[in-house]
Formats: structure tokens, C-alpha cells, sequence
């Protein structure tokens, strides 16, 4: 599947939950988790070499209505519960159209 539409965001975990953040993200690729649908073809979780309590969530998907449909879920709405009491303040979105590219990942960290 090739992805259409995509974003990034930014998250500044509270001091020492950098950890934790990225903890909570990767469970959405767990089975059933948001990241683990179809629709969702890139899902990188990355931590600021810097400042380890920032955290980079970069998403590809295959439509942005695709992926309105699957965060309006509860296992979706799960995660977001879990990373927000984690936050130090509001993340930063920035979207993206992707045009094209690589993406290789570890099956895990």
C-alpha cells in the first residue's frame, strides 16, 4: 500500500517520562492497535538525541479519512488516554502529503 497522506508530531513528555512515551506509542502497533491497521503503512516512534523527553511520532497512511476512521476507534482513543497524562504540554503536528521514499524498520527495539 502506498500512503497518501501522512504527519508528523511532537510530543514533550513531563521530566523522565521520555521513556514512557515511546512506551505507550509503540503499543499501538500491537495487535489491534491503531498502527497495526492496514491502513497504516509507516508508524516511527523516535526519541530527541538532545532532549530525551521529546518524542517524534511520524505516520504514514493510505488516506486521511483512513486514518480519522481508525483514531475514532477505542483501541486508538486508548492510547491517546495513556500518552496524555504523560505530556508536558500540547504536541505539534505538522502534515504531510508524501511523495516518495524508503522506510526499513526493526521488527523491534
Amino acid at each position: 500500500m502506498i500512503a497518501h497522506y501522512g504527519f508528523q508530531a511532537t510530543l514533550s513528555a513531563r521530566h523522565g517520562m521520555g521513556e514512557a512515551l515511546v512506551d505507550v506509542l509503540l503499543t499501538g502497533l500491537d495487535e489491534g492497535g491503531p498502527a497495526a491497521s492496514e491502513h497504516c503503512v509507516v508508524y516511527l516512534v523516535s526519541r530527541s538525541a538532545a532532549a530525551p523527553d521529546v518524542v517524534h511520532v511520524m505516520e504514514g497512511w493510505t488516506g486521511e479519512e483512513d486514518h480519522h476512521r481508525v483514531f475514532a476507534g477505542a483501541a486508538a482513543q486508548a492510547v491517546v488516554a495513556r500518552i496524555s497524562g504523560l505530556l508536558a504540554g500540547e504536541p505539534v503536528y505538522t502534515d504531510h502529503v508524501p511523495v516518495h521514499g524508503k522506510a526499513a524498520f526493526p521488527a523491534a527495539v
